[in-house]
């Protein structure tokens, strides 16, 4: 399998980012997506799920109210809509298919930085 996450980037306390992941090797559409953080020296947090269809979504606390996890199927992308970003979502995040609990389902991750 195949995951390229992209749209990390540095931004100020406030700002706005939609992080993209391209799948693919997998039959997407069949699978449920979780998007994954990890700051440095701490240890990963999830941080949302999007059911197969998209119809149902599913969030931590860190980002219910400001992250947004969509899907769409006709392309093979996995998206999240990050609102009011705090420097304390600074982290690489991840993009994974389930189960996310296996290492090698993730992609690389793409940096974000939130400035104070």
């Amino acid at each position: 399998i195949q995951l390229v996450e992209s749209g990390g980037g540095v931004v100020e306390h406030g700002g706005s980012l939609r992080l993209a992941c391209a799948a693919s090797g997998f039959a997407f559409s069949d699978v449920d997506m979780t998007w994954v953080r990890q700051a440095p020296g701490k240890r990963p947090e999830w941080i949302c799920t999007i059911s197969t269809d998209g119809g149902r979504t599913y969030y931590a606390s860190l980002g219910k109210g400001r992250f947004t996890i969509s899907r769409d199927n006709t392309k093979n992308l996995l998206y999240l809509q990050m609102e009011s970003l705090k420097p304390e979502d600074t982290a690489l995040y991840y993009c994974a298919r389930e189960p996310s609990t296996e290492r090698n389902n993730w992609g690389q991750g793409t940096q974000v930085t939130v400035s104070s």
